[in-house]
């Protein structure tokens, strides 16, 4: 996990997790993964169709607040973006750091720190190599 907690302010837009409420296995149902009630109190703002650009908390109980509560979400089936979801049920490497994380803000401070100087050291492809993108969703030519 290269920056762990990225998700612990901030906003999603409805657009971006709608399948998990209504569609995840095609079923209509909500994804089998997200806490039932979770799901019903998501449901009541976010709209089967419509409502894309309605706003939502990524970390719901201290959502202003940059701590550890975002790994203690995802344990208790309250990650709202499917991407949270998978760091506990896709790697028994990334459930252990949920549940590291969970259990030690401490430690989720010290690696966030070392994430975020390594992200820094990056050096971004420019010219020919690559191109930083005006619109995040879609290489500039077009």
């Amino acid at each position: 996990m290269n920056n762990p907690g990225a998700h612990t302010i901030g906003d999603s837009r409805c657009v971006s997790f709608r399948q998990r409420l209504y569609s995840q296995n095609n079923d209509g149902r909500p994804d089998p993964t997200l806490n039932p009630a979770y799901a019903a109190k998501l449901r009541g703002r976010c709209p089967r169709s419509g409502g894309d650009q309605i706003l939502f908390a990524l970390d719901p109980a201290t959502q202003f607040r940059f701590d550890n509560q975002y790994y203690k979400n995802i344990l208790a089936m309250n990650g709202l973006l499917n991407s949270d979801e998978v760091l506990l049920t896709q790697s028994h490497e990334t459930m252990e750091l949920v549940k590291s994380y969970a259990a030690s803000n401490e430690l989720f401070f010290d690696h966030f720190a070392k994430s975020m100087v390594k992200m820094g050291n990056i050096s971004p492809l420019t010219g020919h190599n690559g191109e930083i993108r005006k619109n995040c969703r879609r290489v500039n030519h077009f």
